[in-house]
This record gives C-alpha cells, sequence and structure tokens, in this order.
C-alpha cells in the first residue's frame, strides 16, 4: 500500500512539472488567469479533478 502511494505522488509530480518544464511562459500565464479566478471556480476545477480521478481509480480496478 505505501509502494502503490508513493509510486501515485512520484507520477503526480512528474505530470506536475510538466508544463512548467516544457513551456515556462505559458505556465505562467495559466497561473495567473488561476489567480484570477473566484473560489468557487476553483473549488468546482477541484472537484472535477477529484471526480475524474476517482472514475479513472474505479475503471483501472475494475
Amino acid at each position: 500500500m505505501g509502494e502503490s502511494l508513493l509510486t501515485a505522488l512520484a507520477l503526480v509530480l512528474i505530470v506536475e512539472g510538466l508544463l512548467p518544464f516544457a513551456s515556462p511562459v505559458q505556465w505562467r500565464r495559466v497561473f495567473e488567469e488561476l489567480l484570477k479566478m473566484q473560489d468557487g471556480q476553483i473549488r468546482f476545477v477541484g472537484l472535477i479533478s477529484i471526480v475524474c480521478g476517482l472514475l479513472m481509480l474505479a475503471f483501472l480496478a475494475g
């Protein structure tokens, strides 16, 4: 269980690092747009991410 969790965390870090590494200018623009969003909008994006992740896990596990 612990090894799987660390593997998942490593994959998240790799994916999160791709855009700033490949295109720092575009990443900065995206980040600036995120700063303009209201809390409710950011929470909605977080909720959609959680739901997509759960659906992917359910699909892969089943």
